[in-house]
């Protein structure tokens, strides 16, 4: 997509980072101004202009797909890129828990932080593989003993505190992530609903109103969802992490991040 970069990216990721405060490891995510959206309504969202509905996920749909594929090992250096704290360059921020580790203490044994499916990647069973299972719109860094508390449990309200999580809350079927990134949850959740639409051998993903999803290709709650991404739009890192997927690994981006308005016109 050259020419939408000539055209729209007046913004670099390093402007990004100038321009905007970056909240720390502690900070509560709070409303900001959407990072160059009117260019890239101009080009990249143009074909979705004035849709809405049905028309307007299938819009996003075409051209959210147009995307680089990363393999699962390359998504390693790449979180370390998309989460680095903008406190310390040498660190990332885990998901869940809030906090900045190492990021070099990538890994599988405890105290290490790994690769967190948020769509979990038993729903829809499409595990590691090229595609949904290396999309890192919905990868995240996090400690490996909160992302085994979370598993594949559905998203939803309530539970009990999780150890060293930050504030996050699970019981035996669902899991609640800290206030801070609730709506990027609910954004990264909905973006893999639009992208992946059962048209490129892997599954239909969908969001429902269920928890105890199991291995379909659904994941829930969708109207707790919904409330999050109103209740925490998108802050600075955010922001941030989109442009810098969208710029330097895949070249596309989260529509949801861009118009978070576009939650309620689709669903």
């Amino acid at each position: 997509m050259p020419g939408i970069h000539i055209r729209t990216f007046a913004l670099t990721t390093a402007a990004v980072l100038a321009a905007v405060a970056l909240p720390t490891a502690t900070a509560t995510a709070t409303p900001t101004t959407t990072v160059a959206t009117t260019a890239y309504d101009d080009t990249y969202y143009q074909d979705a202009e004035g849709k809405t509905g049905t028309a307007l996920k299938g819009a996003l749909h075409t051209i959210i797909s147009d995307q680089t594929k990363l393999s699962y090992d390359a998504v390693w250096d790449a979180l370390k890129s998309t989460d680095q704290d903008p406190a310390n360059s040498s660190n990332v921020i885990l998901l869940y828990s809030g906090t900045s580790r190492a990021k070099s203490a990538n890994g599988g044994d405890s105290g290490d932080w790994n690769r967190e499916h948020v769509w979990a990647k038993s729903h829809g069973d499409f595990g590691t593989a090229t595609g949904p299972g290396t999309d890192l719109h919905h990868l995240r860094p996090e400690d490996v003993t909160v992302n085994s508390i979370r598993g594949n449990k559905d998203f939803d309200a309530g539970g009990s505190a999780v150890a060293n999580g930050g504030g996050s809350l699970t019981d035996s079927d669902s899991f609640e992530p800290r206030d801070a990134v609730k709506g990027d949850v609910a954004r990264m959740i909905l973006y893999m609903a639009v992208r992946y639409e059962g048209d490129d051998s892997f599954a239909d993903l969908e969001p429902n109103d269920s928890v105890d999803n199991g291995s379909a290709p659904n994941i829930g709650k969708l109207s707790v969802l919904k409330k999050w991404s109103d209740e925490d739009p998108p802050d600075s890192f955010e922001q941030n992490r989109n442009e810098v997927i969208y710029d330097t690994y895949q070249h596309n981006r989260n529509p949801f991040i861009d118009h978070p308005e576009w939650v309620e016109s689709i669903w």
